[in-house]
């Protein structure tokens, strides 16, 4: 739902020219075309020696070499053959490669076992890349290898969406700064500042808000401030307590509410709606509720109002290293270690949704499917990378 309803309301981001160098991380506002073929010539894949595959088995004169970088003025004939580096053009005539530690070379004879298939380690003209087709799509989000591409074709500057400005707004009484001194009965202000982090990463710029008090009239004034900037994250006073003033606050604003509750844990009573034109989302105030809500469903918005044209998550599956079980009925997320091989998956021990510490321990959350109960070691389920 969130796709769908972010994909049909948003606005049309505004574009800016970065550098090439400034271009990782932002989404292409533009699609980029290949400048001519590529590779531009037929290119060997290999060192060895450029022949005619008709001609092999047996022994052929090497009438000359080519290196990257540098062209074979003449043509491969019967009976011929050119020696050839990885990357240089193949000579006209030779329709295949022979590697170099298939042959033997004496006294300008090269001699190999081989038969050769037509085109065997040659890269055709045109292979990797047509002159004037998309290369990198408008709406990805550019990788390194992305930049490669781009760098390949000549742009020295990329057309990007402008990265959006994205509010945060934590809510409580129980909330203080993080350079305070709480008393035992508050807690800092670590949600603003894990959301900022999450948002930084999908390339949006955070905005702390100062905290809300749990009091109605501080809060609708907040949210309006928060309002000014392209998507509004609260933390906290979402729930149906006595002194959750979010959703009253949105609703005097005029908000239209899509949902106010999904079926995972932690992180249940999560809302999601508009209001002036302005998606925002109430995340739970745990710390651990927080992190799992905008992760597995905020981070889309986010993506979406920064350009992307999609924005799947990546659950690959693990082998659990031990023995599992939950209530079903929700899908849980919980802090796990996958690992480096990306291969198995543990649980870490935790103590519920305010147990940062734990949480900062996983580098995973474990993905537990509602409609089945227990696993056994060995068996196969979802992860969510952090």
């Amino acid at each position: 739902m969130v796709i769908d309803t972010v994909s049909a309301h948003r606005p049309a981001p505004s574009i800016e020219s970065v550098p090439l160098g400034a271009a990782l991380g932002r989404v292409l506002a533009e699609p980029a075309r290949a400048d001519r073929d590529y590779p531009p010539l037929a290119r060997s894949i290999r060192d060895g020696f450029a022949v005619r595959a008709v001609d092999l088995p047996g022994s052929l004169t090497v009438i000359g070499e080519v290196a990257a970088g540098a062209t074979f003025a003449g043509r491969v004939e019967s009976g011929q053959c050119v020696e050839i580096m990885t990357g240089a053009p193949v000579p006209d005539g030779a329709d295949a490669i022979v590697m170099v530690e298939h042959t033997q070379s004496a006294n300008g004879v090269m001699t190999t076992t081989r038969k050769p298939a037509p085109a065997e380690f040659i890269n055709p003209r045109g292979a990797e890349a047509l002159a004037g087709t998309v290369i990198v799509p408008a709406g990805k989000r550019l990788l390194f290898s992305d930049v490669a591409l781009l760098a390949t074709i000549g742009q020295t500057a990329v057309s990007v969406h402008r990265r959006p400005l994205v509010a945060i707004l934590s809510t409580g009484n129980e909330v203080v700064p993080i350079e305070s001194e709480p008393v035992p009965s508050q807690v800092r202000n670590s949600n603003a500042w894990s959301v900022a982090a999450q948002v930084a990463r999908f390339g949006c710029d955070p905005l702390i808000l100062p905290v809300a008090p749990d009091e109605m009239e501080p809060t609708r004034r907040l949210i309006e401030q928060g309002l000014e900037a392209d998507l509004l994250l609260l933390s906290g006073g979402v729930s149906a307590g006595k002194y959750d003033y979010v959703e009253p606050a949105l609703a005097a604003l005029g908000a239209e509410f899509y949902f106010d509750r999904v079926l995972i844990q932690p992180g249940q009573p999560l809302v999601f709606g508009r209001v002036r034109d302005r998606f925002f989302f109430g995340l739970p105030g745990n710390p651990g509720s927080t992190m799992v809500t905008f992760e597995t469903i905020a981070s889309t918005a986010v993506r979406l109002l920064g350009g992307e044209t999609d924005a799947p998550l990546f659950m690959p599956f693990a082998r659990l290293t031990h023995e599992f079980s939950h209530k079903p009925g929700l899908t849980r997320f919980l802090p796990a270690l996958l690992s480096p091989s990306g291969t198995e998956v543990t649980a870490v021990r935790w103590h519920g949704s305010s147990d940062v510490a734990a949480t900062a321990r996983a580098n995973a959350y474990l993905v537990a499917d509602p409609n089945r109960e227990s696993w056994s070691p060995g068996d196969l389920i979802q992860v969510l990378i952090k």
